[in-house]
């Protein structure tokens, strides 16, 4: 059997060692309520976001318009040509189907490769005008994706955005600064 003594002491330890576990106890939650504070005293700095729609700035600024209208003036005589070709195509094929009847075999044969060789020739020019479309417009429209990134860089430094968003499914108003990058590309 334990003394008086060793049960006061085992009491004390104990009641030590739960007070320490109590203090242990508050000092976790200390922390932990330091810990949430700073979220808060993060978010009471707002994060600054800002969004671009690139697809209104390739289709509605000054500069993107020029560009349209330069690619078009360029690519404007192969257009007329395509057509004139197209347009000579249906007309004799109109022809041909009614031509067709009254036609010796060997006729209608070199009539119909004819119309196949035409049809050939058109198909493989509007892929060769449209793949040359396409490549020019790029080479036109990637100087101004770049002038658009550099005012974005602009604004966002000037204004304090924390981050800007191009692209989005769904956007509030208040915070589309497409009309200001327009503005900084001239209009």
């Amino acid at each position: 059997m334990k003394s008086q003594f060793a049960l006061k002491l085992s009491a004390l330890s104990r009641g030590i060692g739960q007070a320490n576990r109590a203090l242990a106890f508050a000092a976790v939650l200390g922390m932990g309520g330091a810990m949430m504070a700073v979220p808060v005293a993060a978010q009471a700095q707002a994060t600054k976001i800002g969004f671009v729609s690139t697809e209104r700035i390739l289709r509605d600024s000054k500069p993107a318009k020029a560009a349209q209208a330069k690619i078009e003036a360029e690519f404007k005589k192969r257009d007329t040509e395509l057509q004139s070709l197209a347009n000579r195509l249906r007309s004799e094929a109109q022809k041909f189907d009614k031509d067709a009847p009254v036609l010796s075999e060997s006729e209608r044969i070199k009539r119909q490769r004819s119309l196949a060789d035409l049809d050939s020739d058109l198909q493989r020019k509007r892929r060769e005008f449209q793949e040359d479309f396409n490549r020019r417009r790029n080479e036109e429209f990637s100087g101004i994706v770049e002038k658009a990134d550099a005012a974005i860089k602009q604004i966002a430094e000037q204004q304090n955005y924390d981050l800007i968003i191009q692209d989005a499914v769904t956007v509030s108003p208040r915070i589309d600064i497409t009309d200001q990058v327009m503005k900084a590309l001239g209009g």
